[in-house]
């Protein structure tokens, strides 16, 4: 009777999964501002419950924290998104000057280190299709600008996801302990236990998580984006942000900003002189966030391997887009959890074997008995 009960309770647990997981795929669409709202929400939390502590009650500590998150986003929009512009324009007049720099100084260079077999650039070809395509590119933003702003639906969808964020992150920072309350109250009585146990141990792992990886993504953007505007390049703000921002992917900001940011400064400084300057901001930065960064503000203990996150994005994206790859490394960490409990359960388990079994002894050698 036990074991038809558990198979049963087994059963409706993995329904209950497929379920969930078939109405995320559904809803994919419309779950973004939801979605980011929770993470807000989440990071929030203990700020919340901090100055609870302190004496203040929840709704006031919960306005406090919400205007200093959104202070600060907007700070940063404000700040950012202006210069960022400004520097994405100064390239745009700029490309003439570098492609021209191209055909007359760098392709001879590279003609002359090469065989005449092996290069053949027709590069006016090249040009007019880069223009062509750049041209493109512009039409097919301004279509897509006018397919916006011309459909009233689209641009209330965009509009509602705008202001429904911060709408939903100020309820849930307010509701954050009694919707956890809830979820508990409908845990089974003979997991819940085991559940809160899991629970507490992702909530240490995902909170530490995300607050330690969002400090170091933005510390390398500060880090590259410095070393960058000293070596003289234009483009620092822009790269070296990018470069932090997609440095949650191990190596993967070293890589890319390696590569943009040596383009870059080919095209800028004419010349492959300051290309070693480049690469040394970045392996300074990657240098800095093995040794300081990532192990006082993310901590080794709970970080993700490398090939764990690389492949979390990937079928996050792959499976869910844009809402997949908010969700990936949150899922990953709590995944990490569940793993380990899940290989400590085995262990424990008669499948595994008995406890404290003695390794099988060496065999003997069949020479050396053969000898004596």
């Amino acid at each position: 009777m036990t074991t038809t009960t558990t198979d049963i309770h087994r059963l409706w647990v993995l329904a209950w999964l497929l379920l969930t997981g078939w109405l995320l795929y559904l809803l994919s669409p419309i779950l973004t501002p939801f979605v980011v709202s929770a993470l807000l929400a989440y990071l929030g939390d203990p700020l919340v419950d901090r100055l609870e502590a302190r004496g203040l009650k929840r709704t006031p500590a919960v306005a406090v924290v919400f205007s200093v998150i959104f202070l600060l986003l907007t700070l940063m929009v404000v700040l950012l998104v202006p210069q960022v512009e400004a520097q994405i324009s100064q390239l745009l007049q700029k490309l003439p000057g570098y492609a021209e720099w191209i055909r007359e100084s760098l392709v001879p260079r590279v003609e002359a280190l090469l065989p005449e077999e092996s290069l053949n650039l027709d590069l006016a070809a090249l040009q007019k299709a880069l223009g062509e395509h750049w041209r493109a590119a512009g039409g097919l933003v301004a279509q897509v600008w006018q397919s916006v702003s011309g459909s009233g639906m689209a641009l209330l969808a965009w509009l509602a996801n705008l202001v429904l964020i911060p709408v939903l992150t100020f309820y849930l920072l307010r509701d954050w302990d009694h919707l956890v309350a809830g979820v508990y109250t409908l845990l089974p009585r003979r997991s819940a236990p085991t559940v809160a146990r899991l629970a507490r141990e992702s909530d240490e792992v995902l909170g530490a998580f995300l607050r330690g990886q969002v400090l170091v993504m933005f510390a390398l953007g500060v880090i590259y984006t410095t070393g960058l505007w000293l070596v003289g390049l234009d483009l620092a703000l822009l790269i070296g942000m990018f470069a932090g921002i997609v440095s949650f992917v191990p190596y993967l900001g070293l890589i890319v900003g390696i590569l943009i940011a040596g383009v870059a400064a080919v095209l800028q400084f004419k010349g492959f002189g300051e290309l070693p300057w480049v690469i040394l901001v970045f392996v300074v930065g990657q240098l800095l966030e093995g040794t300081i960064l990532t192990p006082r503000l993310v901590g080794e203990r709970i970080g993700l391997h490398p090939v764990a996150v690389i492949f979390a994005v990937m079928a996050g994206g792959q499976l869910y887009g844009f809402f997949g790859i908010l969700l990936a490394l949150p899922v990953a960490a709590v995944a990490m959890v569940l793993i380990r409990h899940l290989v400590q359960t085995y262990r424990a388990s008669a499948l595994y074997g008995p406890d404290h079994e003695d390794p099988p002894d060496k065999p003997d050698d069949p020479v050396s008995e053969r000898d004596g």
